[in-house]
């Protein structure tokens, strides 16, 4: 029996929920509304993804099949997998956008696929789906495509020219991993094809000088992103943030993402028959953060872990100022943003109030309180004018005051 529309939706929508790259920030496109066309990468929706300024992102998140000739053993949709399958035709998720987008349930498109035929088929297919909504339909709001690192560079460009961002999944942190996981995808061909598209992107940017002249295609003005998948391997957490300081400084990527491993049906015995601690994503996105907008170093990070794996039970900020003791507490009134950056508790908008506010006046532990999100956090580790820990910043069991309460384990 032929599968309906809304059978496939409910396949491939639900088989797109293990890809978590799909946040749609920073995108330039114009909207309908001064343009012309439908569609707009602005406002906001009733979704899943949202901008770093907290605007929440509506998508459409569909795999355009989950057929797949691959047989990466991590995935639920490789080819000796027992699941359902589905396929969409390019003018049926050409529908289903346009459709979703006029009841307003969705600002955009995030779009994947397995791999049918060969990789040139299933990239030629996907960059079709973006061609007639931009220029049959004049889509004008926001396309995120999953593009494959195998697929001819060309194709790769003519996504890049239609699409807000591209994404190209690194799947797991060592090339190791990946040969003995995914035998059929390599490392190299990954990493060449985020080259092309980092190109693509700077090529695209116009030279100051010649901006009122010449202005180049826009090229993924959203940029380019990645995914790694976490606990399906023995990679350590040290393995994982190594591996994406390396992708940021090589290939300029806006984020890498990280996706813990669900057990899937027809499991490999090599694959872990439970996934890894949520918390463990949630810390590995925490020492991102510190990588990219605080000032540290992979080294750092784990200084204080003998195993290279994060601690679950405080974040790895925190977990890295008590085992540095010796450099705090810190001054709120005179201590450069480097140090603030550095004191638990404190994000980067409570430390730009900071430097605002002392301009005025002497800061205290209360003015601190109101500024800082944490504040039972942070008081261990500064002083203010009427405020210094003294013994709490020396104490052994300091960990032990901001750990969660050890909790009695279940027997069913």
């Amino acid at each position: 029996m032929a599968k309906t529309l809304i059978d496939k939706l409910k396949i491939l929508a639900d088989a797109a929920k293990y890809d978590a790259s799909c946040a749609s920030s920073a995108t330039n496109r114009k909207d309908s509304a001064t343009s012309g066309g439908i569609g707009s990468t602005e406002g906001m929706g009733i979704c899943h993804s949202y901008a770093p300024d907290g605007r929440c992102i509506s998508l459409l998140k569909i795999l355009m099949t989950n057929f797949c000739i691959y047989d990466c053993r991590y995935c639920v949709n490789r080819v000796s997998s027992n699941v359902e399958r589905a396929r969409f035709s390019v003018e049926e998720v050409v529908t289903l956008t346009l459709d979703f987008y006029k009841r307003n349930y969705i600002e955009g498109l995030f779009l994947s696929s397995g791999i049918i035929r060969s990789s040139d088929y299933t990239m030629e297919q996907m960059v079709e789906i973006a061609r007639r909504l931009r220029e049959d339909h004049l889509f004008k709001g926001y396309i995120h495509l999953k593009t494959i690192p195998e697929a001819d560079p060309l194709l790769i460009k003519q996504a890049g020219l239609l699409a807000d961002r591209l994404s190209i999944n690194i799947e797991l942190p060592t090339e190791a991993a990946l040969q003995s996981y995914a035998p059929e995808k390599s490392t190299t061909t990954i990493k060449t094809a985020m080259a092309d598209v980092r190109q693509g992107i700077e090529d695209a940017r116009p030279d100051i000088k010649e901006r009122s002249r010449f202005r180049p295609a826009k090229f993924s003005p959203a940029g380019q992103s990645t995914q790694m998948i976490v606990g399906a391997d023995a990679s350590t957490d040290a393995d994982i943030m190594t591996s994406s300081t390396t992708l940021y400084s090589s290939y300029k990527l806006k984020r890498v993402y990280y996706s813990a491993f669900s057990p899937i049906q027809d499991a490999s015995k090599d694959l872990p028959l439970v996934k890894p601690p949520l918390m463990r994503e949630h810390r590995l996105y925490q020492s991102d953060w510190l990588l990219r907008f605080y000032g540290f170093k992979v080294s750092e990070i784990f200084s204080g872990q003998s195993n290279g794996m994060l601690d679950l039970d405080i974040d790895p900020k925190l977990s890295w100022a008590i085992a540095n003791r010796s450099g705090f507490p810190v001054n709120i009134n005179t201590a450069p943003k480097e140090r603030l950056l550095r004191v638990p508790g404190l994000g980067l908008k409570s430390i730009d109030r900071i430097l605002r506010a002392r301009r005025q006046t002497k800061l205290r532990l209360a003015d601190v309180k109101t500024i800082a999100r944490s504040i039972k956090t942070c008081r261990a580790f500064i002083e203010t004018s009427d405020w210094n820990p003294g013994s709490l910043l020396d104490s052994v069991a300091l960990r032990q005051v901001f750990a969660p309460e050890p909790e009695q384990l279940a027997l069913l």
